[in-house]
């Protein structure tokens, strides 16, 4: 079972049996196999109420895994480096 410690993650779309989407595998996933998992998570963000507050904690913590307020590691980076300059 998760903590949660912060509310927002309360209200959260993730939750639930669909949450594995968010994270790679613990076994290596071929390139086509990572782009639809993280196409389906991204879908289960779109819809989420807390999309905006998931982003901001997850730039806040530099969490550096999986899909959080939408985005990729990758794309989270590139944020903190815009905001950066």
């Amino acid at each position: 079972m998760a903590i949660v410690t912060e509310e927002w993650q309360r209200h959260a779309a993730c939750k639930g049996p669909k949450a594995e989407l968010f994270f790679p595998p613990p076994v290596p996933e071929r390139k086509e196999e990572r782009a639809e998992r993280e196409r389906d998570a991204k879908a289960i963000c779109a819809s989420c109420a807390v999309v905006e507050d998931c982003l901001q904690y997850a730039l806040k913590i530099r969490e550096a895994h999986g899909i959080w307020g939408g985005t990729t590691e990758l794309e989270r980076r590139a944020i903190t480096e815009r905001q950066a300059s």
